[in-house]
């Protein structure tokens, strides 16, 4: 599907989650986002499931740039927003934060426990919309369909926004 004109120039997406940088659910979540505004990747720079809304405190974090708008941290999701709002994007903050694509649901008690809630969490906290994106099963992920589903949900959201402090929990069957 053509880009929007209208999203193309205007909307700075934030793209994050638990499962770190290299996980091939926020590359092709960054890939389907791509055409609705500037992308920028601040993930962690390995697996970081189910760090709830941890926060680094006891060193100093690491920002690695790994090409144009993809950056390691060596933190949790909640740093890597953090960061992203308040230094890699300071100039420019995100009008969306998307977490994801995790592998497996985020349903019920694991709500608490995941890290890519909690990178949309954040968000909330810094008063931009967020969504967080799960692509439930054990193995063998398809990760385009969910892709798909969760620019469909962005685009609704840039649109029309949401209520402050409020996040979507997207999971895809």
């Amino acid at each position: 599907m053509p880009p929007f004109s209208f999203f193309s120039t205007m909307h700075r997406i934030l793209v994050t989650n638990d499962d770190g940088i290299e996980s091939e659910g926020i590359q092709v979540l960054a890939e389907a986002l791509s055409g609705l505004g500037s992308v920028t990747l601040a993930a962690p720079t390995s697996d970081m499931t189910a760090v709830s809304h941890s926060i680094t405190l006891n060193r100093p974090l690491r920002v690695e740039q790994r090409g144009n708008g993809r950056y390691a941290i060596d933190g949790t999701p909640t740093d890597c927003v953090a960061m992203a709002v308040n230094l890699i994007m300071k100039a420019a903050p995100p009008t969306l934060v998307v977490s994801g694509i995790n592998k497996g649901a985020n349903l019920g008690d694991d709500v608490h426990y995941s890290g890519t809630v909690a990178g949309a969490v954040e968000a909330t906290m810094y008063q931009i919309p967020a969504i967080a994106v799960s692509l439930a099963g054990r193995d063998n992920y398809c990760f385009e369909p969910a892709a798909e589903i969760a620019r469909q949900v962005a685009i609704k959201v840039l649109e029309q926004g949401l209520p402050r402090g409020t996040l979507l929990n997207v999971n895809v069957p």
